[in-house]
């Protein structure tokens, strides 16, 4: 009789596998790969282009992404938790203190592994870090204690997209940033359409009702509107939080569809603390494909 039930177990999930839905790829058996996430404190764009203030700027306009001076994973140098810590503390870059309100006793980065898979249909995210449990008091997003957003942009749409990576939706007139008066303008691209492709897509986990939500950068942030993403989840177990993402390889308008070996622009931030607007930790630009091992980050269908 047992024997019976097992046969009849392995048949059912033979036929669904040919006749229906088919088993979800396990996200959390890929391979792990460590990105830092850091302050970025007031650093828009402009002031990434400001040679004065920022030395890469040379670079950056010759087409060279942030990764190319920050980071060699050959020589296992990562300048990311520092640049966050030297934002933080209030210190000058040059001539700019980045961040004019130092946030004491808070980390100035956080170290994530981030894995990836896809199957026929769909795009599987998994990022997992260690709590900071900087509790600054300061509550401007009472709701939501933790959030994570990810960005995916098609290279070569969009200026300073491939160099700059999420950057390139950040400027310094936009809410939060120093001596900005207005409230309401949040990130947007330059010479964005979303007719012509040119958007990030971006979405977003968040974590005081469970709540996600997916939505497209153009001449504005929009958090709404997008169809790839179907479910965000996300948990603290013990001192890790853990959130994972399932997203359609394709979806509607302002989401960008992934196709096999191409490599897209890929970033992500992270808002602890109640935080918003720029008062999170985020990564450098990256690249995420599927089956693609020269990709940063590389989705293996299961």
């Amino acid at each position: 009789m047992i024997k019976h039930l097992i046969a009849v177990s392995v048949l059912s999930l033979s036929m669904a596998g040919a006749n229906g839905p088919v088993l979800a790829a396990d996200v959390s058996q890929a391979p792990a790969k460590k990105i830092v996430v850091f302050y970025p404190g007031s650093s828009g764009m402009e002031w990434i282009l400001k040679g004065t203030e920022h030395g890469g700027a040379k670079p950056v306009k010759r087409g060279e992404p942030c990764i190319g001076c920050h980071i060699d994973e050959n020589k296992k140098m990562d300048e990311s938790a520092e640049i966050g810590a030297k934002i933080l503390s209030g210190e000058k870059s040059k001539n700019t203190a980045l961040e004019p309100n130092p946030i004491k006793g808070k980390p100035g980065s956080i170290a994530v592994n981030v894995q990836a898979a896809h199957d026929a249909n769909n795009l599987y995210l998994r990022f997992t870090w260690k709590n900071t449990g900087f509790n600054s008091g300061n509550k401007m997003d009472a709701e939501n204690p933790v959030k994570l957003a990810v960005m995916l942009e098609e290279p070569g749409k969009l200026e300073n997209d491939t160099t700059g990576g999420c950057w390139a939706t950040c400027h310094t007139d936009v809410r939060t940033m120093p001596g900005v008066t207005d409230d309401k303008k949040t990130k947007y691209v330059v010479g964005a359409s979303l007719a012509d492709g040119k958007f990030f897509d971006i979405f977003q986990f968040r974590s005081g009702k469970g709540q996600f939500v997916d939505g497209h950068i153009t001449d504005k942030r929009v958090m709404e509107g997008g169809k790839a993403l179907q479910e965000a989840k996300g948990e603290l177990n013990g001192d890790t939080w853990t959130v994972t993402f399932t997203r359609k390889l394709s979806g509607g308008e302002g989401d960008v569809a992934l196709l096999p070996g191409k490599e897209y622009n890929f970033g992500f931030a992270i808002h602890d603390d109640y935080t918003a607007g720029r008062y999170h930790y985020v990564s450098f630009g990256y690249t995420l494909a599927l089956d693609n091992p020269k990709a940063g980050v590389n989705a293996v269908k299961q």
